[in-house]
C-alpha cells in the first residue's frame, strides 16, 4: 500500500513583488502540480493554510515586532534587510506560510513524514526579519507542538545552501533543539551565528565531497539527540547553477542528499516536517525539479512506513 503525502500550501495568498524581482513565487503552482501529477500526493491530502493566529506567533516572536509586522509595517531599514517591500499581503502570506508549517508538524506526528510547500524561513530572528524571512516558521510550530506536549527534543535539519541563522540564534539556550546546518562559508548571510552543529562548505563544493561531510555529521547527531520530531529544512539552492548559491550539487547529489536525510530519521524513527526553502534557479525549471525530488524522497520513505490507524 502507498500513502500520499499530507501537504499544506499559502496559494490563495500571493506575494505582490515589483517586475523582476528574485524572489521566486512563480516555482509554489508548479510545483504542486507535478506532487499531484506524479502522485506524491493527492487533492485530498493537499490543504490550504489560513494565517497563522496572533497567540501562535508570539510563543515564538517578540510581541512589538509582531504588532508591527502586522500593524504600520516595517521601515526603510528592516525592509532592506527582508530584501522584500512589506504589504499586508506580504504578512498575510507569512502568516499562511506559518500555519502551514504548523499544521504539518502535527500531520507528521501521526503520519510520519508531511510538509509544507513554503516555510522555512529560517533567517528571521525572535525581534526581526531578515533574508526574504518575516516569520520563523519552524520556531513557531516547535512552540505550538509544546503547547501540546510534543516537541521535548526537536532537531532541525537545515540543508539551505545559507546558514539557518535565526534559528540558531532564536534557540541559542534551549539545548533541548539541536540546530544543524550545512552551508556555503562565503555565502548569506555574512555573520553566522552558532548553532548546534554547523558544517561550513567551501565554494564550488561537489557531489561526493558535500555527501561525504553529510555522511560524517547527521546520522551520528541525530543518534545523539535522539530527537521526538525532525523538522527538514529542504532548499534546493546547493545546486550548481542557482543565482543565490555557490556550490556545485547536481540534481543526483541533491537526490543523495534526500535519501540520507529521509533514510537517518528512518533508523531513529523520528516523524520528519518538510519545509520548501531556497531554490532560485534562471529558468526555475531546475529548481522545481530538485524540489520534486526532496517530495518523491520523502514519498518513498513515508511509504515504507507503518500505515497510521486513520489510512488502513
Amino acid at each position: 500500500m502507498t500513502h500520499p503525502l499530507h501537504v499544506w500550501t499559502s496559494h490563495r495568498y500571493p506575494v505582490p513583488l515589483p517586475p523582476g524581482h528574485r524572489f521566486p513565487v512563480g516555482k509554489h503552482q508548479p510545483l504542486l502540480e507535478r506532487l499531484l501529477g506524479e502522485h506524491i500526493t493527492h487533492h485530498a491530502y493537499v490543504h490550504a493554510s489560513d494565517p497563522a493566529p496572533l497567540e501562535w506567533l508570539t510563543l515564538a516572536h517578540d510581541p512589538d515586532y509582531v504588532a508591527r509586522v502586522l500593524g504600520a509595517g516595517l521601515d526603510d531599514a528592516a525592509q532592506r534587510r527582508l530584501g522584500l517591500p512589506w504589504s499586508p499581503a506580504l504578512a498575510l502570506r507569512a502568516r499562511a506560510a506559518t500555519a502551514g508549517t504548523v499544521h504539518a508538524s502535527f500531520a507528521a506526528l501521526e503520519h510520519g513524514i508531511a510538509g509544507n510547500l513554503a516555510g522555512g524561513s529560517h533567517h528571521a530572528y525572535r525581534d526581526r526579519a531578515e533574508g526574504y524571512c518575516l516569520f520563523n516558521d519552524v520556531a513557531v510550530a516547535i512552540a505550538v507542538l509544546r503547547t501540546h506536549g510534543h516537541a521535548k527534543r526537536p532537531f532541525v535539519a537545515d540543508l539551505d545552501v545559507h546558514q539557518g541563522n535565526g534559528t540558531a540564534a532564536m534557540f541559542t539556550d534551549d539545548r533541548s533543539v539541536f540546530t544543524f546546518s550545512m552551508h556555503g562559508a562565503s555565502n548569506y548571510p555574512l555573520h553566522k551565528e552558532t548553532g548546534t552543529l554547523d558544517v561550513p562548505l567551501a565554494d564550488r563544493c561537489d557531489d561526493a565531497t558535500y555527501l561525504a561531510r553529510l555522511d560524517e555529521h547527521l546520522g551520528p547527531a541525530l543518534e545523539r539527540h535522539a530527537p521526538d520530531v525532525v523538522f527538514y529544512q529542504s532548499g534546493v539552492d546547493a545546486l550548481a547553477g542557482d543565482r543565490l548559491g555557490r556550490l556545485a550539487l547536481t540534481h543526483a547529489g541533491l537526490a543523495g542528499r534526500d535519501a540520507r536525510m529521509f533514510a537517518a530519521c528512518e533508523r531513529i524513527g523520528a516523524p520528519v516536517v518538510i519545509t520548501l526553502g531556497g531554490g532560485y534557479s534562471d529558468p526555475l525549471d531546475a529548481s522545481i525539479e530538485a524540489h520534486v525530488g526532496v517530495w518523491r524522497a520523502a514519498r518513498a520513505a513515508r511509504d515504507r512506513r507503518p500505515a497510521s490507524a486513520g489510512e488502513r
